[in-house]
C-alpha cells in the first residue's frame, strides 16, 4: 500500500467526469481502493474518489465514524470503511439542510453547502457484489460530496453563498470573530 499524492482544486482531473470501472474485481482495482484507504485515513479524511488521487475512474471510499454518526438527532451508529465502484445515487426527498464542508483537494477550506437529506445509493462493492443503501444525515452528506467528484464537481460549485467559503480555522471561530476585527476606519 502507498500514499497517493491528492490533486487540488485547478487539477484537471478534479474537472472532468470519471469513466465506469469495466471489473471491479480486478486486482489492480483492489490495489488502487487499498492506497485510497490508505491515503484518505493518513489524510484524515473520511472520504475520497479516485479522481482525487489522479485516477479517472468512478471509485469512492468512505467511512462515517461512529463520534460523527452520534452528534446526530437519533444516530449512533457509525458506517464502516466502504468502497463504491460506479456508484449511483438518487436522492429519496425534495428535502435539502445546508452544511459546512471541508475536502481534501481544497485544504484547510470550508463552505456552506446544501445536499439532499435523504438518499438511495447503489454501487459494485470490490468482490462482485451490489450495494444498495439508503442514507441520511451525515452518511449522507458524505456519499454525495464523493461521487460529486466522480463527475467533475467540487462543493464550491454547489455552494449558494459563497461568503460562506473560508478558512476552516477562521469559520470555527464563529460568527462572533467579526468583533475581533479593529475597525481602521
Amino acid at each position: 500500500m502507498a500514499i497517493l499524492k491528492i490533486a487540488r482544486m485547478g487539477h484537471p482531473v478534479l474537472m472532468n467526469p470519471a469513466r465506469e470501472v469495466a471489473d471491479p474485481t480486478d486486482p489492480a482495482v483492489h490495489a488502487l481502493i487499498n492506497d485510497m484507504v490508505e491515503t484518505m485515513l493518513d489524510a484524515p479524511g473520511v472520504g475520497l474518489a479516485a479522481p482525487q488521487v489522479h485516477v479517472p475512474a468512478r471509485i469512492v471510499v468512505f467511512h462515517v465514524p461512529a463520534s460523527r454518526a452520534a452528534m446526530e438527532e437519533g444516530g449512533d451508529e457509525g458506517v464502516p470503511l466502504t468502497a463504491l465502484i460506479n456508484p449511483k445515487i438518487e436522492p429519496l426527498t425534495d428535502d435539502m439542510e445546508e452544511g459546512v464542508e471541508g475536502c481534501l483537494s481544497l485544504p484547510e477550506m470550508a463552505g456552506t453547502v446544501p445536499r439532499y437529506t435523504r438518499i438511495r445509493y447503489t454501487a459494485t462493492a470490490p468482490d462482485g457484489s451490489k450495494i444498495g443503501r439508503e442514507a441520511d444525515g451525515f452518511h449522507a452528506r458524505v456519499v454525495q460530496h464523493e461521487c460529486d467528484h466522480l463527475d467533475g464537481v467540487l462543493y464550491p460549485m454547489r455552494m449558494k453563498d459563497l461568503s460562506t467559503l473560508g478558512y476552516a480555522e477562521e469559520m470555527a471561530k464563529g460568527p462572533e470573530r467579526a468583533e475581533d476585527v479593529e475597525d481602521d476606519g
